[in-house]
């Protein structure tokens, strides 16, 4: 068992400091905290019956994620999970999602959800695209009860929707679509066919955010502070060639939509091994990252010197608790975080998922204090 001095009081004290400037000022005493578990961790935590995945009762999660926080209280010094969720009868009405807009089905299969291939063969992909440019989006998108609930709810809470401006990733959606093999072979293939696509993903994801805007009340003044944010696995399938000449344009034209302002959020997840694309995304400006557990902070800050980096724990070492390995890898990243010019916000380099323990976090907040001072 590994053990590490913690002083828990002066930690929390100096990771408030820790996260300003987007974890780059010059007045953090340590590297920041990224991880604060997640709703997933509290079954194996606290030996309860349940898939981390699967939808759950508020009611029932409340009590398991109070039941947590005690437990939290007592290792780590603070509570991590929300303790109150909005009742059924007050959440808005579910809209369509990016990929119902392409004519495919999202299905809760084996706990989890799953976007359905829709178009594998060039012809089928023509047929899509001819389809969603005469879409209404609009109308597709929002419920027929949408005014109605929207409207009732407003007058309980005196709350609007929040705005999404989250999507799935160019790549990522376009491999659940088409599947992955005939996505590279429509990019080889078909170039010219590929760039229509790219550009209907692009006008899809514009549209359905500026609708979705005003149904949140954003505003010409408030509209950049939300940012854009996207999450795209499978990046990684692509040679930069091919990225550059589907993804990139997405990436660059929305960003410029939705966050313009130098400090608006522009962020990319890709958990997955796509060191080979940095160098496109360092054109973009991005003051976010989670990248995959083979992407070390040192070549991230190559090409991403203003982008805070979230990571770099792989998410199964936390997970299985490993605690030598933990704390190498804590060293590791808090190391090249002090090399390179802090922006380092540790946390896993990907989900947190259940089996991940409170002593787990706790050590790494040890390791932090340890090897993470700057």
């Amino acid at each position: 068992m590994v053990h590490l001095d913690l002083d828990i009081e002066q930690f929390w004290k100096d990771e408030e400091i820790a996260h300003k400037d987007n974890c780059f000022s010059p007045d953090a005493p340590q590297v920041a905290l990224g991880i604060r578990m997640s709703n997933e961790c509290v079954y194996a935590e606290l030996g309860e019956e349940g898939h981390p995945w699967d939808p759950v009762d508020p009611i029932r999660q409340a009590e398991l994620n109070k039941r947590y926080n005690d437990k939290a209280e007592k290792i780590v010094g603070r509570r991590l999970l929300p303790e109150v969720f909005t009742k059924n009868d007050l959440q808005f009405p579910r809209i369509k999602a990016i990929g119902e807009i392409f004519g495919s089905r999202y299905e809760y299969v084996n706990h989890s959800e799953w976007l359905h291939r829709c178009a594998e063969t060039p012809e089928e992909v023509e047929a899509m695209l001819d389809r969603v440019e005469k879409l209404d989006i609009r109308s597709f998108m929002l419920p027929p009860n949408w005014e109605k609930e929207k409207n009732r709810i407003f007058e309980i809470t005196g709350k609007l929707p929040y705005p999404m401006r989250h999507v799935r990733g160019p790549v990522t959606l376009a491999c659940s679509l088409m599947g992955e093999e005939n996505f590279i072979f429509l990019l080889l293939d078909e170039p010219d066919l590929a760039m229509r696509f790219s550009n209907v993903i692009k006008k899809v994801i514009i549209e359905m955010n500026e609708i979705w805007d005003v149904e949140c009340g954003v505003t010409p003044e408030t509209s950049g502070s939300y940012g854009f944010s996207f999450a795209d696995d499978n990046c990684c399938l692509l040679t930069p060639e091919m990225y550059e000449m589907f993804a990139y344009p997405i990436l660059r034209d929305v960003f410029a939509r939705f966050a313009p302002g130098e400090n608006d959020p522009r962020y990319q997840h890709s958990d997955s091994a796509m060191g080979h694309i940095i160098p496109i995304l360092g054109r973009l400006n991005l003051n976010g990252v989670n990248f995959g557990p083979t992407v070390m902070v040192s070549e991230i800050r190559k090409h991403l010197p203003k982008a805070r980096i979230d990571g770099c724990l792989a998410p199964f070492t936390f997970m299985r608790n490993e605690e030598e390995e933990i704390v190498a890898q804590v060293r590791r990243d808090c190391e090249a975080a002090k090399a390179t010019g802090r922006g380092l916000n540790l946390t896993t380099a990907g989900s947190i998922n259940n089996g991940s323990l409170l002593t787990s976090m706790r050590l790494v907040m040890a390791a932090i204090q340890t090897y993470g001072r700057y």
